[in-house]
């Protein structure tokens, strides 16, 4: 009789003993401990977990017992799945922008941070939150390069504007603080540099005294063959802040989502057909765990599992890869890199899979990853 194990060793053990046939997610703590370990013992301040990269309570509760106990909250509904998980979480909402009823269920789930990036939404907090020790942090954006892609379009104002604000909040007698978000994927330490500089010309500006500064997410995840390293870029933060701020100089925050929770998932798929011109269908596309792959591109971390359970590494080639919808558009942006003894059948597996595929699945066409087993390693 066989006995099936609670915790899986690696995904591809259980891919070889069980051999599903639909996508799944495999979460592995221990990469997720890693990558919390990194930040809170390196970043010079608060850490707080963005929540919209992974909302899973799995994820939620692994990055609570190492010690991570604030999140970054971009709506009701993670403000209700982090308290669910730990009552005892420290809430910011950071989404600058929100309706009375947000705030006001906000104010019921006891968040002590808020963003803004325009007077008018200033306003309205002000108008329905106390002043009483509560943080709200004006959003700067600046053209500054160096990540996949820029969040400057959308949310933050200019350094004239972000005066304003600061001046403003202060008299209204909330804690004034800045924040930023120098984009997605950043590997460059000076895209902190010159936010921090700026954010201390504002402060003398504005007259305020900062509360707090919060350094952004953007920090890089592990998408491609070589890691990055971030710790340069805590260096870099914490001699920036000291060099522009001296004895004036804030607390720091960040607020990494990426960065924490992508390398802890693999996404396994299984081929569903290879065609005679050599692309190849798999069971899940861009509708599912790649939904990110049309402005992120494909992770370049991919291995494939023969049914016998052997590793696949011989005459790799670049291959068109389709999702399994009925709609042309389901195609990974990229070629991937596949074997010449790829057949139908084989499971190729994603690694760095962790941030936004698992929040961002949908289920058009009957299709999408509903499935997760916890593993030992990836």
């Amino acid at each position: 009789m066989s006995i099936t194990p609670a915790i899986w060793a690696t995904p591809q053990t259980y891919l070889h003993h069980e051999q599903p046939d639909h996508p799944m997610f495999f979460f592995i703590p221990e990469n997720l401990k890693k990558s919390a370990d990194l930040f809170l013992q390196n970043y010079p301040g608060l850490v707080s977990y963005a929540v919209k990269a992974n909302d899973a309570p799995e994820v939620i509760e692994n990055l609570v017992a190492v010690g991570v106990g604030a999140f970054d909250v971009a709506s009701v509904a993670e403000m209700a799945r982090v308290r669910g998980v730990f009552k005892g979480a420290v809430l910011h909402y950071n989404n600058p922008v929100r309706s009375p009823a947000e705030i006001r269920a906000a104010m019921d789930f006891g968040v002590v941070s808020y963003s803004v990036d325009s007077v008018s939404e200033l306003e309205k907090i002000a108008a329905i939150v106390p002043a009483n020790g509560v943080e709200i942090t004006a959003r700067l954006a600046l053209p500054v390069a160096g990540a996949k892609y820029d969040f400057g379009d959308k949310f933050g104002a200019g350094p004239e504007r972000v005066v304003e604000l600061l001046q403003r909040i202060s008299a209204l007698g909330f804690n004034p603080s800045i924040t930023f978000h120098p984009g997605t994927q950043c590997a460059d330490p000076q895209a902190w540099v010159s936010y921090i500089s700026v954010c201390a010309d504002v402060a003398v500006r504005a007259g305020v005294r900062l509360a707090r500064l919060n350094t952004g997410g953007g920090y890089a995840a592990h998408r491609g063959q070589t890691a990055p390293d971030l710790v340069p870029i805590f260096t870099a933060i914490e001699t920036a802040v000291q060099s522009a701020f001296g004895k004036a100089a804030p607390k720091l925050v960040c607020e990494p989502g990426r960065a924490l929770v992508a390398d802890a998932f693999v996404l396994a798929t299984r081929v569903k057909a290879v065609r005679d011109d050599g692309s190849v269908f798999l069971n899940d596309g861009i509708y599912g765990g790649f939904g990110e792959s049309p402005s992120m591109g494909t992770v370049d971390r991919v291995r494939v599992m023969g049914d016998n359970g052997a590793i696949k590494t011989d005459g790799l080639q670049p291959r068109k890869a389709f999702g399994p919808t009925c709609d042309s558009l389901d195609t990974l942006p990229a070629p991937v890199m596949l074997p010449d003894d790829l057949s139908e059948g084989d499971y190729v597996l994603f690694s760095g899979m962790g941030a936004y595929a698992h929040a961002t699945v949908t289920r058009f066409n009957g299709y999408g990853v509903t499935d997760m087993v916890t593993v030992q390693q990836g």
